[in-house]
């Protein structure tokens, strides 16, 4: 049974029983602050087992996509090392939102392993929270399974949670055991987890939610909540011992074996000697570079691209972890375009945004691993002479780890696994200590620039957004965020939460509102305004007249947005929209957008994209916003289920967390996106839009910077009056600018030629005379040492040369000061470079006069010498010829 059925036969099994099918949410939580990624097919559906979402069914089936890789669930060292654990995962699940529980829960899950996928029931066995005896009592009753194989575990086992906090409950498990005589499995060797059994499906029964304190509340609704993990299914159903072995990896390790000419063996996941058993190393390689090329794919797809910070750097690690492996199998050339491309023709089918970001995919990986490919040797390099140096049981210095980190772009992580075959640990205490002195820094700079970052906690209803329609509106005061103080006066700043707002919270790349707030006996002015996860805006205000106090909260103020503000900030969004659409007519349809800034005064907007724009494209882009501008288009808002504007191209915008029902804007016939900002009645209203600035920021990544309107109109009046100033200066018509700068630039190319003769002349006439000061050392070498006044370098080397020809055997050492630092050249003739290297000896001339040096046995120089030492470091070279 390949894959593709198995994913397909639990989707179909569970759509039969009355659920409906949900796509994988994106790996992006952008809605939830307390997970980096979704590590369970639960995570998107959180607001449901909550009660806070009702999205029109009771019981829902998907297959999620799911990344273990921090906090909680983090499987990352195991990577490689064991047959079943990985970073990127797919999770089967089926899920009742309080109408199901237990009885159907466990009944489905039987049906489905026994009846579906024909697994045989004497390898099964259950494990249950040790004090649910309804638990056991429904296995009894709807299974065959014998009570001896019913197995009672501890919270740490059979109570689960999806984090810290958040809905959790006790939990029923189906394991598979592995051994070759399932007569030989033993309650022990699942107690004691020996290895024999394997984890199918979890049945999680969701009766609680955790909050900070740990105190468990009951859900409005027993809830149900299962993961089947479907590498680990797989690797049963099609009778292989490891995950690795499935048709899901196996591709992806055969194309390791191809480009390094080595046969993977994985019959054995014994732990073994790394730096010994190199068939063992190979094998864990090929395994970690199958796990992280399905990770880098699936995340790039999501719109995550390599930074130094948040999900673009856990890509970054893992991108750069498999790298190392490449290195270890000793690949001739960058491999990960080729393997993150089997994962889109593998998986494109199931998930198409692998297939429409293919370009993306395989570009983005190819440019990040050739990148890390300059810093990664001379890391390793470091990193081995390090550990030359240790002595026995010695931990790995942490300031070496912070160095390999910040200079090399080591990730600790990525350390510790280079260490592994030497069996060294980092001194990780010393690492973060050195990293908490670089926060320290980073956090003294943000000071002195007045940057600071504050955490709010935000209860009861969200706020509802009437800036669609209305720019002025009274509303209810709910919360007041700022501390405990009973009052805030003329000049102070607080933080406001209303019932309603016709302020825009910043999100999706659109700033927030500014504006004026005005209560009976206060007056505010509104400084910014942002949207929390939760749906909360949060108005950033200053008291301009009266005092505000908590006593206000239940009060009615009068909301005012900054109008003249709002509508800059309009056009440039609708703008920011044919821009997209210009870039992806003019450059392609692998243009996606990797974030974007809409204010009042320009539009940035970054994108996908692995070439140099060229001028002649950029003029074309414009050129077709300024068409799409003045054809005056209607700007079309409608909301819609998301299946439908999906059908009709609606293109979704990086970072956003689209619900069933989206906002989609219509720009004419060539732009239509799933957006939740503000915008512009016709593309009219825009008026213009010059581009500004075009350039890469990161590896496949590139910006856009654009003014519209009354910016734009500045803008070209600024470089008009620009232009007619410098035509004055040259005394040009400003018409014949550029034929007046090329003569310019050419007669400037004949004068700098005409300069550099006559320094050559002067510097032959000068070697000449310098040819004459040379002396004999006591071993009867011909030198030259001299200090020949203000020479620029070129013109030293080339003295240098002259006077290492007429001497034919000697050495040649010149003293220039330049500006207020000197500088040494050196000249060895070829018959003496065995026994005088021109290298040591500007280097021990360097050191007596404050600077630094060194070169090749024939040539060298040394700089930023103390000019007033220079006579004392040539005399000492004429010392060092002996």
């Amino acid at each position: 049974m390949n894959s593709k059925d198995i994913r397909e036969k639990f989707l179909s099994f569970f759509e039969a029983k009355g659920h409906t099918r949900v796509d994988s949410s994106s790996l992006q939580l952008n809605d939830d602050p307390t997970l980096l990624f979704p590590n369970a097919g639960m995570c998107q559906f959180k607001e449901c087992f909550l009660g806070h979402n009702d999205r029109g069914y009771v019981r829902a089936t998907s297959s999620q996509k799911c990344m273990r890789i921090s906090g909680k669930h983090n499987d990352f060292e195991n990577v490689g090392m064991t047959p079943r654990h990985h970073t990127f995962f797919e999770m089967l699940g089926n899920f009742s939102f309080g109408d199901y529980f237990k009885k159907e829960a466990i009944e489905y899950a039987w049906e489905f392993v026994i009846d579906v996928l024909q697994i045989p029931q004497e390898r099964l066995w259950i494990t249950i929270f040790e004090d649910d005896d309804e638990a056991e009592e429904l296995w009894k009753k709807h299974s065959d399974v014998p009570a001896e194989k019913i197995v009672r575990l501890g919270e740490s086992e059979n109570f689960w949670s999806m984090g810290d906090t958040g809905p959790c409950g006790p939990c029923s498990e189906i394991h598979y055991y592995t051994g070759d005589d399932p007569s030989k499995a033993t309650r022990k060797g699942l107690e004691e987890d020996d290895g024999t059994f394997l984890e199918i499906w979890n049945l999680v029964f969701m009766q609680f939610n955790r909050d900070e304190s740990g105190k468990l509340h009951p859900l409005p609704k027993p809830s149900v909540d299962t993961g089947m993990g479907f590498e680990r299914v797989a690797s049963v159903c099609q009778g292989v011992g490891s995950t690795y072995d499935t048709d899901l990896l196996r591709g992806v390790i055969s194309i390791c074996e191809k480009l390094s000419g080595y046969t993977y063996d994985g019959s054995s996941f014994e732990v073994r000697d790394l730096k010994t058993d190199k068939e063992y190393a190979r094998d864990v390689a090929m395994r970690v570079i199958a796990d992280h090329s399905r990770s880098i794919a699936f995340l790039i797809a999501d719109g995550i691209h390599p930074a130094s910070d948040g999900r673009g750097y856990v890509l970054r690690r893992i991108l750069r972890r498999a790298v190392r492996h490449g290195r270890s199998l000793n690949f001739p050339e960058p491999f990960l375009a080729q393997t993150t491309g089997y994962v889109v023709d593998l998986m494109g089918d199931i998930y198409p945004e692998l297939r429409e970001r293919r370009d993306i995919i395989t570009k983005v990986a190819d440019a990040e691993e050739r990148k890390f490919y300059e810093t990664l040797d001379a890391g390793l390099a470091v990193l081995q002479k390090e550990v030359a140096r240790l002595n026995k049981d010695e931990l790995f210095p942490g300031k070496t780890a912070f160095l390999l980190h910040d200079t090399f772009g080591f990730p600790l992580d990525l350390t510790e696994d280079a260490l592994k075959p030497d069996n060294i640990k980092v001194d990780t205490t010393a690492f973060h200590k050195e990293m908490d002195a670089q926060k320290k820094r980073s956090r003294e700079d943000r000071k002195e620039q007045g940057i600071s970052f504050d955490s709010v906690s935000l209860s009861g209803k969200p706020t509802t957004f009437l800036g669609y329609q209305e720019l002025k509106a009274e509303s209810k005061l709910t919360q007041l965020l700022g501390g405990e103080k009973p009052s805030y006066g003329e000049g102070e700043t607080v933080t406001l939460v209303f019932e309603e707002t016709p302020f825009y919270g910043e999100s999706g790349g659109q700033v927030g509102d500014t504006g004026e707030i005005i209560f009976a006996d206060a007056k505010l002015s509104l400084v910014d305004t942002q949207k929390s996860p939760s749906g909360h805006f949060l108005h950033h205000v200053k008291v301009v007249q009266g005092s505000l106090s908590p006593s206000l909260i239940g009060e009615k103020a009068t909301l005012c947005v900054d109008q003249a503000r709002r509508a800059a900030i309009i056009r440039n969004h609708s703008a920011t929209h044919l821009v997209h659409s210009g870039l992806r007519t003019v450059l392609g349809e692998h243009v996606q957008q990797a974030g974007s800034r809409v204010d009042d005064r320009s539009l940035r907007f970054d994108y996908s994209h692995f070439e140099q724009v060229t001028p002649e494209q950029l003029k074309e882009i414009q050129e077709f916003v300024n068409d799409q501008i003045r054809a005056n288009h209607e700007v079309v808002t409608q909301e819609m289920p998301i299946e439908q504007a999906r059908e009709k191209g609606a293109t979704a915008l990086f970072g956003e967390k689209y619900g069933d029902v989206v906002r989609v804007v219509e720009i004419g016939p060539q732009s239509l996106e799933l957006c939740g900002g503000t915008h512009a009645n016709r593309s009219g209203d825009i008026g213009f839009l010059m581009i500004s600035s075009e350039g890469g920021i990161s590896s496949g990544v590139r910006r856009i910077e654009c003014l519209t309107g009354i910016g734009a109109e500045q803008q070209i009046s600024y470089e008009h009056d620009e232009r007619y100033e410098i035509a004055h200066l040259l005394k040009s018509d400003a018409k014949e600018l550029p034929s007046k700068v090329e003569k310019i630039l050419h007669r400037q190319k004949e004068l700098e030629r005409e300069i550099e003769k006559l320094k050559s002349q002067l510097a032959s006439n000068a070697s000449g005379d310098l040819f004459d000061k040379a002396r004999t050392s006591p071993e009867g070498v011909r030198v030259i040492a001299e200090h020949v006044g203000d020479t620029d370098p070129k013109s030293l080397r080339n003295m240098v040369d002259n006077l290492r020809v007429k001497l034919g055997s000697g050495v040649v050492v010149l003293g220039s000061q330049q500006g207020d630092k000197g500088l040494i050249i050196a000249g060895v003739t070829s018959d003496l470079t065995e026994k005088i290297h021109a290298g040591t000896l500007v280097r021990e001339a360097a050191k007596a006069t404050g600077g630094k040096g060194g070169g090749r046995p024939d040539f060298a120089q040394a700089g930023g010498l103390d000019p007033a030492l220079l006579p004392k470091a040539l005399d000492l070279v004429f010392g060092l010829v002996g």
